[in-house]
C-alpha cells in the first residue's frame, strides 16, 4: 500500500514528541535496548541534524527542544572546544567516543547557525556565542595548514565502524558548509583541494607537491566511477562510494553543475536507492578487501549490505531527496520521500535505524528521531532551499 507524506508527516513529529526531553531529543525511543546501548541520550551528530527538522516542523514545541538540545551539549563542550558525541538526558554522563568524533562539533555549528537566521533568538543565540568560538578553534585545529582540509583518524564520525581515516570527504564537505556559513576566509582554498583531492581524475594538476603525491597514488591505480573517494590516505584511499558524503558534496555547493549531475547518474546506476533510499555505500568492504578491520565484526552488523557497510538508512534517504530536489528534479525528490515514507513504516512505523541493503528487511534500533526529522526537513525542502545560501 502505498502511504501518503502527509502521513508520514504525522508519524515523523509524533515519534518526535515521543523522544523529546527537556534536554533535547533521544536518539532513539526508550527503550531496555536502546538503554543498554546508550541511544537514550542526547547525541552531537543526531540532535543536530534533528534540530533542522525539528525547526521546520511548525511545532513550536520541537522548535524548543531544538534549541534545548544545542544548548545541553553546549554545556558540556570540552575544554578544548570538541562537542560531545552524546550526554545524557540529566547531563551527568558525557562521552567523546574513542579517537575523536569530528562530525559532532560541525553539525552542531550547521544546526547552530540554521536556527539562528531562520528563526531568530538572539539571548538563545548570545549564550552560544563562546561555545561557537571554542567549536570553531577546536576544528581548526584538526586542519592541515596548507590543504584546509580536516585531518581524522578511523571510525571518528558517524561511520563509527569504518576504516576512513586522513582526509576524509564527509567530514571535510561539513566542514566546507561551516566555512561558508561562519563567514571564514578560507573556504574556497578548502573547496580547491577538496575538488582536487577527493576527485583526482581530471586534467587539472595541483600545484602543492603533497597534493600531488597523494592523488598519484590513486591516478596510478585508482578508478574513476564518477564519485568522490570516500577518503585519502597516504598511498590507500576508498572506492566504496560513500553516499553520503557524496551527496552532501551536491549538497552543500562542493560539486558544481556538471559534476552534481555526474554523482547523482552514478548513485543511481549503483541503484542505491532500491529498495529503499538509500543505501550507505555502493559497493560494501569485503573481508577480503584490504580495508577490512577486525572491528567491523563488531556487534556483528557491519558485513556487506549491512549497517554502515551498505545498509539501508533512511535518514540518509532524506538527504538524497534533497539533492535531487537542489538540482531541480522535483518529481524523482518526491518519489524519493515516498520511498522514505514507506521505509519509516515498515513495521507499523518503527522508523527503524537502518535496513539490510539487499532484502530491505528492518534491522538496528527502532524509534530513530533523525529518520523521523530528515522526513520533515526532506518534505520542506521540496518547496523550500535547505543548504543554499539565504
Amino acid at each position: 500500500m502505498t502511504l501518503s507524506i502527509s502521513t508520514g508527516v504525522e508519524a515523523a513529529i509524533a515519534l518526535l514528541h515521543r523522544n523529546l526531553t527537556p534536554a533535547g531529543v533521544l536518539a532513539a525511543s526508550a527503550s531496555p535496548q536502546a538503554a543498554k546501548r546508550r541511544y537514550t541520550r542526547i547525541f552531537g551528530r543526531d540532535h543536530a541534524i534533528c534540530a533542522l527538522g525539528m525547526a521546520v516542523s511548525g511545532d513550536p514545541d520541537l522548535l524548543a527542544g531544538a534549541r534545548a538540545g544545542l544548548h545541553s551539549l553546549a554545556r558540556r563542550q570540552a575544554a578544548n572546544g570538541q562537542i560531545p558525541k552524546y550526554v545524557d538526558p540529566d547531563e551527568r554522563e558525557v562521552d567523546f567516543w574513542y579517537v575523536g568524533c569530528i562530525d559532532a562539533t560541525l553539525w552542531w555549528l550547521i544546526a547552530v547557525d540554521f536556527l539562528t537566521h531562520r528563526f531568530p533568538s538572539p539571548e538563545w543565540r548570545r549564550t552560544l556565542d563562546e561555545p561557537v568560538r571554542k567549536a570553531l578553534q577546536w576544528l581548526h585545529c584538526q586542519e592541515h595548514p596548507r590543504l584546509r582540509l580536516l585531518q581524522q583518524n578511523e571510525a571518528s564520525d558517524w561511520a563509527d565502524i569504518m576504516p576512513r581515516s586522513g582526509f576524509v570527504l564527509y567530514g571535510n564537505a561539513l566542514w566546507y558548509y561551516v566555512k561558508q556559513r561562519y563567514g571564514l576566509p578560507t573556504a574556497e582554498e578548502t573547496k580547491f583541494h577538496f575538488t582536487h583531492l577527493f576527485f583526482p581524475f581530471s586534467r587539472d594538476v595541483p600545484d602543492y607537491r603533497r597534493l600531488r603525491l597523494l592523488t598519484s597514488y590513486v591516478l596510478e591505480k585508482g578508478h574513476n566511477d564518477g564519485l568522490f573517494l570516500s577518503f585519502v590516505n597516504f598511498s590507500f584511499w576508498g572506492e566504496e562510494g560513500d553516499v553520503f558524503g557524496n551527496l552532501l558534496a551536491v549538497l552543500l555547493g562542493l560539486a558544481d553543475a556538471g559534476p552534481a549531475a555526474r554523482i547523482l547518474q552514478a548513485l543511481e546506476a549503483a541503484q542505491v536507492a532500491v529498495p529503499y533510499p538509500v543505501r550507505s555505500v555502493c559497493r560494501p568492504i569485503g573481508r577480503d578487501n584490504p580495508l577490512w578491520r577486525d572491528y567491523m565484526d563488531r556487534h556483528q552488523q557491519n558485513h556487506p549490505f549491512g549497517y554502515h557497510n551498505g545498509g539501508i538508512w533512511p535518514f540518509i534517504g532524506g538527504f538524497w531527496a534533497l539533492a535531487l530536489a537542489a538540482q531541480n528534479r522535483k518529481k524523482d525528490a518526491a518519489e524519493a520521500l515516498q520511498g522514505m515514507v514507506q521505509a519509516c513504516s515498515l513495521g507499523n512505523w518503527e522508523f527503524n535505524e537502518w535496513l539490510d541493503g539487499r532484502s530491505g528487511e528492518p534491522r538496528g534500533m527502532a524509534g530513530q528521531s533523525w529518520n523521523a526529522a530528515m522526513l520533515l526537513l526532506a518534505e520542506y525542502g521540496l518547496r523550500n532551499p535547505v543548504f543554499t545560501p539565504e
